[in-house]
């Protein structure tokens, strides 16, 4: 592997993103799932930078919060979009070069806004880069977020024994799986997807609790709203919000775009409740337009939206 060359300009980061870069691939289908058929007519294809570590960077970014994201990609054409749409937004990327290529997906989405995503991890499974890739950049942040790349729980693990706070994104995990453990056991912030807890979540959240040593897991169930259990604080729940204008178009990247406004409201030392507020608000916001990671709230756009919930 190569790496990219420092940047003399490092300062303090606010949140520092480990992991999870790639490009998607959008292809809008009248209904999820595909009917089987020999071909189907569809709306323009769109190719764009997404993946949940860039969308939770960016959002960071969006609202001020100063952001470093690190990463493994291939010297590849999608390497490059990555490379130069961060560049464009202002955002820190430190990366090392992997012969496996650039992750991607092909994200099917249906006219409500809804989307499977076909995944392609690209890198071996037992990839791990050197530790030079994150451990300056922990060392000079805030708080650190780990995308489920199994290399990456050692960022949060450095990151503790240094006394930062740190959270991950568990996605659609069932519980059981092992890949997801290690992340839900490391982490302050636990968020994961409720697609695959129907019936169950109650359960896993406790066990999140009693064998890890998050502080706060959150269950985000798209337009269910949320649900956030706070470690000797009880659980309750945060209703979906719609915003005026923007109606639901495609939700990619609503997931990552919740965590960002989480995690901005948190850092700026407010409660569970009103991060989980400020979550929902810009988990909606990115559902207003097409393509993954296309769209995100400022804070200013952020704070009259929770102004108008408020009144």
């Amino acid at each position: 592997m190569t790496a990219s060359a420092p940047r003399a300009d490092a300062g303090q980061t606010d949140v520092l993103v480990v992991g999870g870069t790639g490009v998607d691939t959008i292809v809008r289908v009248e209904a999820l799932p595909v009917p089987l058929a020999d071909s189907h007519v569809v709306p323009p294809i769109r190719t764009v930078v997404g993946h949940t570590g860039t969308g939770v960077a960016l959002g960071c970014h969006h609202l001020g919060l100063a952001t470093h994201l690190v990463d493994v990609i291939g010297d590849d054409v999608e390497g490059r979009m990555v490379t130069e749409r961060l560049a464009a937004e202002g955002v820190r990327f430190d990366h090392v070069v992997h012969p496996s290529g650039t992750r991607r997906a092909v994200n099917l989405v249906d006219p409500q806004g809804r989307r499977m995503s076909l995944y392609d991890p690209r890198h071996p499974y037992d990839l791990v880069p050197d530790g030079a890739l994150w451990r300056d950049a922990v060392a000079a942040s805030r708080h650190v977020h780990a995308s489920i790349m199994p290399w990456t729980v050692a960022a949060l693990e450095e990151a503790t024994e240094r006394g930062l706070t740190t959270s991950t994104d568990l996605h659609d995990w069932d519980g059981s799986n092992p890949h997801h453990q290690p992340f839900a056991r490391a982490a302050d912030l636990v968020f994961v997807s409720g697609s695959r807890l129907e019936g169950i979540a109650d359960g896993v959240v406790a066990d999140v609790l009693d064998r890890g040593r998050a502080r706060v897991v959150i269950v985000m169930d798209g337009s269910r709203g949320s649900r956030v259990t706070v470690r000797e604080g009880g659980s309750f729940a945060v209703p979906a919000v719609d915003v005026p204008a923007r109606p639901v178009v495609d939700s990619n990247g609503a997931g990552d775009a919740y965590v960002a406004g989480f995690l901005s409201a948190w850092l700026a030392g407010r409660g569970a409740r009103s991060a989980a507020l400020s979550g929902a608000v810009a988990g909606a916001w990115a559902c207003g337009t097409a393509g993954t990671h296309t769209s995100f709230v400022s804070p200013g756009e952020l704070a009259g939206e929770l102004a108008r919930l408020r009144a």
